[in-house]
This record gives structure tokens, C-alpha cells and sequence, in this order.
């Protein structure tokens, strides 16, 4: 085995870097939906750095609605709010059923559960290498701001 090919053998295999003004880019997306979401009453907001984990998609934001009817209103809120960036979906499934709604804008995906099936999947573990996002100040913010205007 040459050198090169014994180097390349040991590799580590890891997702691919993705260039940092995307990663910044996903994460203004991700903020803005996670505005949306608390605005709306949204529990429990989760955001993922998963650019680490997979090349697939940068964050993954999860959020737990009280009802099928909630959970819809949030979904509708973070569409209209990721539209006005500029932003369109690719995906959404579940809106029918209302226990879990996924949207995927592509570099990020976002998970709106009702608290048992959130507790079923346990996505937060499954993604455990994942790297937690702190959007505390965005979710107090907006939950405050919900409470002037009630």
C-alpha cells in the first residue's frame, strides 16, 4: 500500500466544512423561526448546530405546540416569517395528522411535535451529537413582547 492510500485509509470520515457565511446565513433562519414560534406560543424551542454531524442540513429546530391547531398556526407563522427573508420550503408533511409537522427549508429543518410524540422520538437524543444553541434571549423576547400585546 503506498503512503497516500495508507494515509487516505485513515482518514476519519467527516461531514463536509460548509463555508461559514452559510452556516451564519442558516442560523439567522433559524432565529427567525424560532422568533415565529415563541411569538406563537411555542414550548420547549430547541435549535441543533448539527454542521458537525451531517451535510445534510446545518440546524435543526424543535419545538412542542400545546394542539393539532397550534401546531399548524406556529407552522404557518414560521412560513410567513422565513417568506419575508426571502425563503421558500421545500417540504411539509404532517399538517394533517398535527401531532408532528416537518418543515424543510433546506438548510434547516424544523420539527413541531404535541409533548407525547416529542417524548416518543426523542430527537434531541438521537441527534445527541449535536451542538445546543442558545436562543434563550430570542424565546424571552418574544415572549415578552407576546405579553405587552395580550
Amino acid at each position: 500500500m503506498t503512503e497516500k492510500a495508507h494515509r487516505e485509509k485513515d482518514t476519519p470520515v467527516t461531514a463536509p466544512m460548509v463555508p461559514a457565511a452559510q452556516i451564519a446565513y442558516s442560523l439567522d433562519m433559524a432565529k427567525a423561526a424560532v422568533k415565529a414560534a415563541a411569538e406563537n406560543r411555542g414550548q420547549d424551542v430547541t435549535v441543533l448546530d448539527l454542521t458537525g454531524v451531517t451535510s445534510l442540513f446545518d440546524f435543526f429546530i424543535l419545538i412542542t405546540g400545546g394542539s393539532r391547531r397550534q401546531l399548524a398556526a406556529i407552522a404557518d407563522e414560521i412560513e410567513r416569517a422565513l417568506k419575508a427573508i426571502g425563503e421558500k420550503k421545500l417540504s411539509v408533511s404532517g399538517l394533517e395528522e398535527g401531532r408532528w409537522v416537518v418543515m424543510d427549508y433546506g438548510s434547516i429543518v424544523i420539527h413541531l411535535f404535541d409533548d407525547e410524540t416529542r417524548s416518543f422520538y426523542n430527537l434531541e437524543n438521537l441527534w445527541a451529537d449535536g451542538k445546543p444553541v442558545d436562543v434563550s434571549d430570542i424565546v424571552q423576547a418574544s415572549s415578552a413582547t407576546m405579553a405587552r400585546h395580550s
